[in-house]
């Protein structure tokens, strides 16, 4: 038996209680004999729970005492009063019953009202910690659950523009620039991928280096000679869409300003390719 999971399962805490069934209570009592370590935390708990009583006990208010003596002198003068009449009814006289003071009762009964507070007290404050701890517990697995679908969401959202992008790549529509690093710049590279029906451009920048701040790489499409823009890179991780060229003889990319320059700074050049 896993003595350690069933002294966890919380049965202690119910059978201290009173709110273990029949058979549990039964059940702790027989193991207790069998386990050492459950009579053990048994024990634990209920002086955690008598220490944690005390600890928080609130003192009754000064005026409690006088209230209670009031009350049971105001019976106690009632029920004399109400001898008294008997007595006068009956032509049988009867005996005298003598008065007894209730100090020693009044006193009893205060003090057990200031256990029962006590013992409220404690039971109230250890069920709102586990009130407590079980809110905190739901809290953090609905936080996990969320993140969970939060990052599949983006999976499949990451799963689906891959899939999307090499559909299109493929597409016998579809003609590829390849564009290397210009002299100097060897190891950087991009590609275009240009729609010969719709002319819609799109660029996939394989290797380029992350830019400065304040910095964006932007595409040009030669037209006739003449530089064209073609649209700057917005976070472009994978196969990005750029603006619609009808018609190019080659493309290139620059590092420029943000948001982009009427004409390209040929000095921050990266890569170039003729269309084939």
């Amino acid at each position: 038996m896993n003595t350690q999971e069933y002294i966890q399962s919380g049965i202690i805490e119910s059978y201290v209680l009173g709110m273990a069934s029949s058979a549990e209570a039964a059940e702790l009592e027989q193991l207790c004999l069998q386990y050492p370590e459950i009579k053990q935390a048994l024990t634990n708990f209920e002086l955690a729970l008598e220490a944690n009583a005390l600890t928080n006990a609130v003192a009754p208010p000064p005026k409690l005492k006088n209230q209670i003596f009031t009350a049971l002198q105001s019976e106690f003068i009632a029920e004399e009063n109400s001898t008294v009449q008997n007595k006068e009814a009956f032509s049988t006289p009867l005996q005298e019953v003598p008065v007894i003071k209730m100090n020693q009762p009044s006193r009893f009964l205060a003090a057990a009202s200031i256990v029962l507070l006590v013992i409220s007290g404690g039971m109230n404050i250890y069920f709102y910690s586990k009130f407590k701890e079980t809110t905190q517990q739901y809290q953090a697995l609905v936080l996990e659950k969320n993140t969970l679908q939060a990052n599949n969401q983006i999976m499949q959202t990451k799963s689906l523009d891959m899939y999307n992008s090499m559909q299109m790549m493929t597409d016998p529509n579809m003609q590829k620039v390849s564009m290397p690093g210009i002299p100097g710049k060897e190891s950087n590279y991009a590609t275009v991928f240009w729609d010969m029906k719709s002319k819609d451009v799109y660029i996939l920048p394989n290797k380029l280096p992350q830019p400065a701040s304040g910095k964006q790489y932007q595409l040009w499409a030669i037209v006739d000679g003449k530089p064209v823009d073609a649209g700057v890179l917005s976070d472009c991780a994978g196969l990005c869409k750029m603006k619609n060229i009808p018609a190019a003889s080659m493309f290139a990319i620059t590092l420029e300003k943000s948001g982009g320059s009427e004409t390209p700074t040929l000095s921050e050049m990266y890569v170039a390719g003729k269309v084939g």
